[in-house]
């Protein structure tokens, strides 16, 4: 995997930023989904109970 060797170069500090960068987006994603309210439709094809 990585090492502290690895972290110390210009790639590894890259890497690092890279992996911290997803991280947040996917705490930002997650934030939004769970304060987001459920929405749900009901289509034309549930209420008639059409199959494809």
């Amino acid at each position: 995997m990585y090492t502290a060797s690895f972290f110390s170069t210009k790639l590894g500090r890259a890497a690092l930023i890279s992996i911290l960068a997803m991280a947040a987006m996917n705490c930002f994603a997650l934030t939004q989904q769970l304060n987001a309210a459920p929405q749900v439709y009901a289509s034309t094809a549930a209420i008639t109970g059409e199959l494809a």
